[in-house]
């Protein structure tokens, strides 16, 4: 244990707290059981260790973060960590990757319950199930999912200024003085197209030429380890989804037809509708459903889009699609908060009440003009006017 406590030092030692993200505050750090799920390379490790950092900065002893995929827990079991943490005076127990630990849910049961002084934080990928961990873990856990930077994010981090953030319904009914006031302090398009290819995983600060190489890396990482382990797919699966995902990144944007998309990767429609809900649980891609419609684990979807924009930039063998980019980075920046759903009059309809279309810097209104709650999302435009919202102004969101 000596040896996870001194890794545990230098890792806080080497944290930088120079921004932290909002996540940090919607966390209720009080709660003995917190879940942090995410992709791979979102950033939950470095929210912890700057928590710790922040919150036990006087006594680290009080905390201590370990990644359970660590060779210590090859000759010992995380109880036994935990029992011994505790008799030295240990409090928060901070487990990261704890999918890599062999029956991690019924030990993360056993230590909620046996050990009602130890507050716990777990970490995972987003295929971590807790809801339908064998250890029903969802009556025990708060859980929180944790999502890439938004646009709003990225300037804070490359400009070192402060942004506030704003609801939907600010940036709807007040777009043209939200715009304006942002535009005094910042040319919001001198950095768009970056945050578009390289600026949506926190990887980018350890250098952005090595950016596509660590963005394939930890893609290789879900589809090579994480699918098949959480979700039980075949190891030779993986490179039709590869396929899959290829196909998807190079469409602008993709309307799915399954029989004949399956018939071309060589699998069954109801295999291919699989693929597709493991694909959105890993954050990859995203569905979209009609209005009409439920969120079946086998329904077929009416759009897919890939995750995020920088995904876009990674799959396309040339130059992404400039409509599809635009449709993938709005629906990107809204669903954190909001439920995202496929149109029949345009691109999107949001909570059920607001339908949007992506457009580029002429086009008009004249498609959706009747449509109650209907406003243009336009690219290449600073200053919004009225029911005309900068794309760039949904970075906002979170």
């Amino acid at each position: 244990m000596e040896k996870l406590i001194e890794l545990y030092r230098k890792k806080i030692t080497a944290t930088q707290i120079d921004y932290i993200r909002h996540d940090e505050y919607e966390i209720n750090w009080n709660a003995r059981l917190v879940s942090i799920r995410g992709a791979r390379g979102v950033g939950k490790t470095t929210l912890i260790l700057q928590h710790i950092k922040n919150t036990f900065s006087d006594n680290l002893s009080k905390a201590l973060y370990v990644s359970l995929d660590n060779l210590y827990f090859s000759e010992h079991s995380l109880i036994e960590l935990a029992e011994t943490f505790l008799k030295k005076g240990g409090t928060h127990l901070f487990l990261d990757e704890v999918h890599k630990y062999p029956d991690w849910s019924r030990s993360v049961k056993n230590l909620y319950d046996d050990y009602p002084e130890l507050h716990v934080v777990i970490t995972g990928s987003s295929l971590l199930e807790i809801l339908n961990a064998r250890a029903d873990l969802s009556r025990r856990a708060l859980s929180y999912e944790m999502q890439g930077l938004s646009f709003r994010e990225y300037l804070i981090i490359k400009e070192k200024k402060d942004f506030p953030i704003y609801s939907l319904e600010e940036i709807i009914s007040q777009n043209e003085n939200l715009s304006a006031e942002i535009v005094s302090k910042i040319k919001p398009f001198m950095y768009f197209e970056n945050y578009l290819q390289t600026g949506y995983y926190p990887f980018f600060l350890e250098g952005e030429n090595d950016y596509n190489n660590r963005l394939n890396e930890t893609i290789n990482m879900i589809l090579d380890v994480e699918l098949p382990i959480l979700r039980g797919v075949e190891i030779s699966c993986i490179p039709k989804i590869k396929k899959l995902l290829s196909v998807i990144g190079r469409s602008a944007p993709f309307i799915p037809n399954v029989t004949e998309l399956a018939a071309k990767i060589g699998v069954a429609r109801q295999t291919l509708l699989s693929y597709f809900k493991y694909l959105e649980e890993a954050n990859l891609i995203g569905q979209l459903f009609k209005e009409s419609r439920g969120l079946g684990m086998l329904e077929k979807p009416d759009k897919i889009l890939l995750e995020n924009t920088n995904l876009m930039h990674l799959f396309a063998e040339e130059k992404a699609d400039i409509g599809s980019l635009r449709e993938t980075f709005v629906f990107n920046q809204l669903k954190k908060a909001h439920k995202v759903q496929f149109s029949t009059n345009s691109d999107f309809l949001v909570d059920g009440k607001y339908t949007f279309e992506v457009v580029g810097k002429n086009k008009k209104r004249t498609q959706i003009k009747e449509v109650e709650n209907s406003y243009i999302i336009a690219d290449n435009i600073e200053y919004g006017t009225d029911r005309r919202i900068p794309i760039w102004l949904l970075g906002f969101l979170y």
